[in-house]
């Protein structure tokens, strides 16, 4: 048989085993680069979906960390400041005789406290002694009564001081942090009203008795001059001292 009709047998054979196969049969065939491929694919999307992941987390915990500084402090210390402030504001406003007015002030300091002049009567001189005394007892009263006042706020000072550090201490974020120092800084404000308060009580009353024992003094030449220059001077008499 010659080579021709041998390849043709084949060819023969080949075809007649393809016309006789099932129709459903399949030929599976093991690409390793398309595997490979698939593999690679497959990693790279869940990678995206893990960095999805993440980033959904992060804008979680960012909008949890925004809330929180958002969040208003719980505690509020304004209303016991205020109270404080208006304790001390309502002593000074009871000061007696010459108070914190400066019209007053000038009015009795143009009378009161006024230069000694030769037409006013003994009795005059006297009682505005006498009224400048009482000036100056109410004037160390009134820095007594502040003072006292003063004191009596510390204990107050005491408890908001040591709660809004506490609030400061345990704030959640920077709105409540910010409120406990804002709150903080306004009692020391109140703190410093209140010695304000108290040394311009103690000084008001050192100012009265200063100005009391200069209008003393200047009371005190106007007596002296009319008793060197007041009545007859003296005169001798006979005396008949037994008969």
């Amino acid at each position: 048989m010659s080579r021709r009709r041998l390849g043709l047998a084949i060819s023969i054979v080949a075809v007649s085993l393809l016309a006789t196969a099932p129709s459903g049969a399949q030929w599976i065939v093991f690409d390793p680069n398309n595997y490979v491929q698939n593999v690679m694919t497959a990693a790279r999307e869940l990678q995206q979906i893990n960095n999805q992941i993440t980033s959904l987390q992060n804008e979680a915990q960012m909008l949890i960390n925004q809330a929180k500084n958002l969040a208003s402090l719980p505690y509020s210390s304004l209303q016991q400041l205020q109270s404080s402030i208006q304790r001390t504001q309502q002593l000074l406003s009871q000061a007696q005789r010459i108070g914190y007015d400066v019209q007053q002030i000038d009015r009795a300091f143009a009378t009161s406290y006024g230069p000694a002049t030769s037409s006013q009567s003994d009795s005059a001189l006297i009682a505005g002694a006498q009224s400048r005394w009482q000036d100056s007892v109410a004037g160390f009263q009134d820095a007594l009564r502040v003072q006292a006042g003063v004191v009596g706020n510390l204990d107050t000072n005491r408890i908001q001081t040591s709660a809004l550090v506490s609030s400061s201490q345990g704030a959640s974020g920077a709105l409540q942090a910010t409120q406990a120092g804002n709150q903080i800084l306004a009692l020391q404000a109140q703190q410093l009203a209140d010695l304000t308060a108290a040394v311009s009580a103690q000084g008001r009353a050192q100012s009265l008795e200063s100005a009391r024992r200069a209008a003393a003094q200047d009371q005190g030449r106007e007596q002296l001059r009319r008793f060197l220059t007041g009545g007859q001077g003296y005169q001798s008499s006979n005396v008949q001292m037994f008969h």
